[in-house]
């Protein structure tokens, strides 16, 4: 069976380790830090970050990033990425580097897929995203998710390698689609939380993310997405999830806006900046993102919720 490497020992590169293990794959799990991967080692589980799903015997937890696994999974904060990617270029050479996060590097405005081929020109980058929990794929749940790749050729091999008992995978050579499509939702599973936290109901939150997905689809067309993928896997199905569910993190930062609480710690909220950096660059092609625009000036606290709600409640009538 393939060997593949994965890169970054969260919850999500967690899950994606013990799925393909438990499918007969040979799966380096590599963690950023000695510690946690001896730890890792030693209790055969992920204690600190998915606690509760025993390792297969295939699974080796490593803090060294050298492999000689052909495919790689880069299960990295995406703006943590450009600079995991540069101190590990060597070691990913000539590699086929699959991107398992989601969002837009503030610094660049770039997708992950750029910033991995930035980084390795010599390798291969892909990008699997789509609707999913780790718990749910640690769990053995049916998850699907799309893998896009820039070559047709490259996304049958990946789809083939990386599909499991669980993990259904379905393949695209639209990157650019697939890669907004993931960093876009979480824009709109803020504002999501922000309405269900703030009172407004269920009603409210609905109008927010039919509005929000119609900015999706404008943004994502505009930059050069096929207009079917927003309606895929990585763009309306992980939408759903992320907007309907307290699992969801950027739903969660979201609630706790909209209730005037702590925002939470210590976890990885990439819509936050993933809004900074979309807001910017929507301006600069001059394209229209409202709900961006509030979403960013909340996450910034230039904004208030009620000033946010009375913005976007008082913008122009106008046809659907």
């Amino acid at each position: 069976m393939t060997e593949i490497a994965v890169y970054g020992a969260g919850a999500f590169g967690t899950a994606l380790a013990i799925s393909l293990a438990r499918d007969g794959r040979e799966v380096s799990l590599i963690a950023r830090d000695q510690t946690h991967a001896s730890d890792m080692a030693k209790m055969r589980e992920n204690a600190a970050r998915l606690p509760g799903f025993v390792f297969p015997e295939s699974l080796r937890p490593t803090a060294n990033p050298e492999t000689t696994a052909g495919i790689c999974l880069i299960s990295v904060p995406t703006q943590s990425l450009a600079d995991f990617m540069s101190a590990n270029a060597e070691a990913l050479s000539g590699r086929h580097l699959v991107a398992c996060c989601k969002g837009v590097d503030l610094k660049s405005g770039h997708g992950p897929t750029r910033v991995i081929a930035d980084a390795v020109p010599s390798g291969n980058a892909a990008i699997l995203s789509g609707p999913s929990f780790a718990v749910d794929i640690a769990s053995g749940l049916p998850t699907a998710l799309t893998i896009a790749a820039g070559g047709a050729d490259e996304a049958l091999m990946l789809q083939h390698a990386l599909s499991t008992a669980n993990l259904r995978l379905y393949r695209s050579t639209d990157v650019t689609g697939v890669e907004l499509g993931g960093a876009l939702k979480n824009i709109v599973a803020i504002a999501a939380g922000v309405a269900i936290g703030a009172g407004l109901g269920e009603s409210a939150r609905a109008s927010v993310v039919t509005r929000g997905f119609a900015e999706m689809r404008r943004l994502a067309e505009t930059m050069g997405a096929a207009p079917d993928t927003m309606t895929g896997l990585s763009g309306f199905g992980d939408l759903l999830l992320t907007c309907t569910s307290e699992k969801s993190r950027n739903y969660t930062y979201g609630l706790a806006i909209g209730r005037d609480l702590p925002r939470p710690q210590g976890v990885t909220v990439e819509g936050a900046s993933t809004a900074k950096a979309v807001s910017i660059l929507a301006k600069s092609r001059k394209i229209e993102t409202p709900l961006t625009d509030v979403v960013a000036a909340l996450v910034s606290e230039r904004l208030s919720v009620a000033r946010a709600i009375d913005l976007l409640l008082s913008r122009p009538l106008k046809e659907e």
